[in-house]
């Protein structure tokens, strides 16, 4: 049964002025005085830069519950730590050493960057236009027309949803598998650690960051922008050591460039060479699947129609050149690729790290700074995760909305969204015990899932003909094309290519689950749909876009007029 406060919003349609004063839709409680919404006033100050906000989100049917605390380069700084470059790479850096090797990391890694960059823009221009927590699936439903619009935002917003919850998943179970291999640095002989790591000993310590990460983001929201700043400064200041270190030191001897650039060795995975090239490219995938998550901040960012647009592509352009500054070197440095191909930990990275430094203790001096981006990534996938099934909740698509979309006004939070996510990726945790391949089903599930929420809007825009988003502030043009057809043909690659086992021939330990994971969720949110949502799922409130056109101009002209 549908949940009545979940689903009475959407009763009036397109939402009334009378509806709107009946259920403060327009106004919020912030600390003892209650900020006031206008359209028709000049506001100035940071007050000015909220309240415009404010008043767009208000057109767009909803009240503003979370605070706006983040600036462009906050905002732009969260983006950057859900992607967590380097960390990113070193934890799925075995998948491109099996595609190919040195050939397969590097232009892997430019080639995903740069159609990433395509996909980013293409959603900054629909954000730009609909800035809000819901993200692609309120962009989806709002791009759409009335005969689809609620199967297909349906769809998209459970993609949206499991892709985030896996991919925060995969993050904490990644940080895990990397954190007992820095700790197996410390070896007694050539592969023999110190540290057996059985099923159970992975699952406490996965569980424990799970808690950590769950706490730091409910309890320390307020501090969190200033936590991502500090991520900045840490990641660069740690990534020169990683740089200067390996590089200077090389114990073992550099190879030259011939091999860093151009060294192509598919025999390990037992594709034919171009599919297995393909199939390695799941590692830069994987560190830029966090691309559209930073939409679910929206509601917490002062100008989301113009920062959150900007804080996408500039991450991704920070990221491509911050990825190749950690992944040359490592390549220069590369022991034998069999070698690691063979490590039961499927984590070369700090294999790679010791052998150019050559001492255990100056390797897990080195790795330090990587495990503490872990937990500022993991952080910031809950954070971002949490934003997302909350906004998904408040439009009464999950069951229980009247639950999962409460925030808790002390923290500023939604915590109980917060801590059903965090229940079910423990629950999803437990899959380990039966497959030691259960991160690569989670991080695979996670990339599939939030590359095709992100086609959705994308999808859905071109075929509209791109007329809503010309009247958008991150407005492309023709270029905006471009971009739309390039981030549409990398889902279609993506999608099936991420099913795929990373070699050949397949065993059940080693075989890739995230194709029967996605099949399955694809199979259960359109069960689902037809069983209870097309009953009581009506989708998010909609409006009178020339209401909300006007609510945008005045919001954008505000922030003109502050510049």
């Amino acid at each position: 049964m549908a949940d009545p406060a979940a689903g009475s919003i959407h009763a009036y349609g397109t939402q009334s002025n009378t509806f709107a004063t009946e259920n403060d839709l327009h106004r919020r409680s912030v600390g003892k005085e209650d900020r006031k919404f206008s359209l028709d006033e000049k506001h100035l100050g940071e007050d000015g830069d909220r309240n415009s906000a404010d008043d767009l989100l208000a057109a767009m049917g909803y009240k503003a519950e979370l605070l706006r605390s983040r600036s462009t380069l906050q905002v732009a700084f969260m983006s950057f730590v859900l992607a967590s470059i380097p960390y990113g790479l070193a934890t799925t850096l075995y998948y491109p050493i099996v595609g190919g090797g040195p050939a397969n990391i590097i232009w892997g890694w430019v080639a995903v960057s740069l159609i990433i960059l395509c996909v980013a823009a293409s959603l900054g221009e629909i954000t730009s236009v609909y800035p809000t927590s819901g993200g692609v699936y309120y962009q989806t439903f709002m791009l759409a027309a009335p005969s689809y619009r609620l199967i297909m935002s349906w769809i998209c917003g459970w993609a949206f949803v499991v892709g985030n919850i896996t991919i925060t998943l995969a993050v904490n179970f990644g940080t895990t598998l990397f954190f007992v291999a820095c700790i197996n640095v410390f070896e007694t002989e050539p592969e023999v650690g110190i540290f057996a790591a059985e099923p159970y000993q992975i699952y406490l310590i996965f569980f424990a960051i799970t808690l950590l990460c769950n706490a730091v983001s409910a309890l320390g929201n307020k501090w969190l922008p200033w936590l991502d700043t500090f991520a900045i400064f840490w990641t660069f200041a740690g990534l020169i050591c990683i740089v200067v270190c390996v590089l200077a030191i090389a114990k073992n001897g550099r190879h030259d460039a011939a091999y860093v650039f151009g060294e192509f060795d598919p025999s390990n995975s037992g594709w034919p060479a171009g599919w297995s090239f393909c199939v390695g490219l799941l590692h830069a995938a994987y560190a830029t699947s966090s691309t559209g998550m930073i939409i679910s901040m929206c509601e917490e960012v002062r100008q989301p129609a113009t920062q959150v647009p900007k804080a996408m592509v500039a991450t991704i352009i920070l990221n491509t050149v911050a990825g190749l500054a950690f992944l040359i070197p490592l390549v220069f440095v590369l022991p034998d690729q069999a070698t690691l191909v063979a490590l039961v930990s499927a984590q070369p990275t700090p294999v790679i790290i010791k052998s150019a430094i050559g001492s255990s203790g100056g390797t897990i001096a080195l790795l330090i700074p990587l495990l503490v981006l872990a937990l500022f990534c993991g952080i910031g996938c809950t954070t971002a995760s949490s934003r997302c099934t909350w906004a998904f909740a408040r439009d009464g698509a999950i069951p229980g909305a009247g639950w999962w979309k409460q925030v808790n006004e002390k923290l500023d939070v939604p915590l109980n969204a917060m801590m059903m996510i965090m229940v079910v990726e423990l629950l999803l945790g437990l899959i380990y015990f039966g497959s030691s391949a259960a991160f690569n089903a989670f991080s695979g599930v996670g990339v599939i899932c939030l590359t095709l929420s992100y086609a959705c809007p994308i999808f859905v825009n071109m075929i509209t003909g791109r007329q809503q988003v010309a009247e958008g502030d991150f407005y492309l043009g023709k270029l905006g094309w471009f971009c739309n057809i390039v981030s549409i043909g990398w889902s279609a690659l993506a999608l099936p290519l991420f099913c795929m086992p990373t070699a050949i021939p397949v065993v059940p330990e080693f075989m890739n689950y995230a194709s029967v994971v996605f099949f399955a969720f694809f199979v259960v949110a359109t069960a689902w749909y037809f069983i209870w949502g097309k009953k009581n799922y009506q989708g998010p409130p909609t409006q009178d876009d020339v209401v909300i056109l006007e609510a945008r101009r005045a919001s954008v002209l505000n922030y003109q007029e502050k510049r």
